[in-house]
């Protein structure tokens, strides 16, 4: 699979699956399969299933904290009037890394795990309950 292509599939259960096999491949490797300092960089987002995140969708991480943004590639060379950012702080977990928001949002929280392709698979949850799965690519 390509990191710079991808087809999103309806329903959850392939994702379920991609997402046990990134475990297994990291504990076969004997180290851990998501390390919060492969995230620094600007990531694109694009959704796989669920209603978010939307286009122009894109994340900055570095040194362990990080933004969500949104803005189309044209506003971002040029920089926008107004771009939103929702910031977050990396925490490693047992098998992937989450991504925890800060302030009135931190309700939410992106759980990561690395993929064979360099990408990274995601899945969203809002007070504990996952609402939709993405896909993080090097922007």
């Amino acid at each position: 699979m390509s990191p710079t292509k991808h087809e999103p599939r309806s329903g959850s259960r392939v994702y379920e699956e991609r997402w046990e096999r990134a475990a297994t491949r990291g504990a076969q490797r004997r180290e851990p399969s998501s390390v919060v300092g492969r995230l620094d960089g600007d990531w694109r987002v694009e959704r796989l299933t669920g209603p978010v995140p939307m286009p122009f969708v894109w994340k900055r991480i570095r040194a362990g904290r990080g933004t969500t943004r949104v803005s189309p590639p044209l506003r971002r060379a040029r920089g926008p009037l107004f771009e939103p950012e929702l910031p977050f702080r990396l925490e490693q977990r047992e098998g992937h890394v989450a991504l925890i928001y800060l302030g009135p949002l931190s309700f939410l929280v992106d759980e990561l795990r690395l993929e064979e392709d360099g990408s990274w698979l995601g899945r969203a949850n809002v007070a504990g309950v996952r609402y939709a799965w993405f896909r993080m690519v090097p922007a």
